[in-house]
């Protein structure tokens, strides 16, 4: 069988694999042509193949023109820097409490992404209103290379995961976001002091460095009555 068709079967089982193991939401955004080719290190004309087998499959369908936005207290985020840095630009007072700082491994997230075998540092923090009110919870997880090990013993440099890595010289230049909706379970709303059952946004988001490797997963459950999902469509004025 030609070596080409191979590549694009190839590609095709692994976003099929994300689609249906929920890495990739129903109704989310693939990556563009241009991410999937640096991703997958082939040409665009595989690619092309390999989104028209998804297509086939009916797994996959291409809607042109369409963006969408985490928005909070109907201001637009721009979370490309982490929430912290988005909320203080949106002169949000939340402060921020780490709960789990330290490395872990996790088989099923590391063969999602394609990096099996890889432990990853994990960090887990809430976004807290003045009053002491939770509005979100984010786990972050980032490939551990030798650079990052004692952070989970020292901290995150000046507090800030986006520093700590750039340190490190791992920096986000693209990546992907999905969202959706989801109940709270039972450790979740204890730790946002909600009840169990509330329905919150959920986005995850995967963050990918200049040469198209893992930078970072994060997944946030959002409160829904500050945080809202803006979606905009069509060609852009100018």
């Amino acid at each position: 069988m030609p070596k080409q068709v191979l590549k694009h079967q190839r590609i095709a089982r692994v976003l099929a694999r994300e689609i249906h193991s929920g890495a990739l939401e129903p109704g989310s955004r693939l990556p563009g042509e241009h991410a999937l080719t640096r991703r997958f290190a082939v040409s665009r004309a595989t690619v092309r193949q390999a989104l028209d087998e998804l297509s086939k499959q009916g797994l996959i369908s291409t809607h042109a023109g369409v963006g969408s936005f985490v928005t909070f207290d109907g201001g637009l985020l721009d979370n490309r820097l982490g929430w912290t840095r988005a909320l203080a630009d949106r002169g949000a007072r939340i402060t921020t409490e780490v709960l789990r700082l330290e490395a872990v491994r996790d088989a099923q997230l590391a063969e999602e992404l394609g990096l099996e075998g890889v432990e990853f540092m994990a960090l887990d923090r809430l976004r807290v209103l003045p009053e002491g009110t939770p509005v979100a919870l984010e786990r972050s997880r980032v490939p551990m290379v030798p650079a990052l090990a004692e952070v989970p013993l020292g901290g995150l440099l000046d507090g800030s995961l986006t520093k700590t890595l750039a340190a490190v010289g791992m920096r986000a230049t693209h990546g992907d976001e999905w969202a959706s909706v989801r109940q709270l379970g039972a450790d979740e709303a204890a730790l946002l002091r909600r009840r169990e059952g509330e329905v919150w946004l959920n986005t995850r988001r995967i963050s990918r460095g200049a040469d198209g490797g893992i930078v970072e997963q994060v997944t946030s459950l959002l409160d829904p009555g500050r945080f809202q999902l803006h979606l905009g469509f069509g060609e852009q004025p100018g």
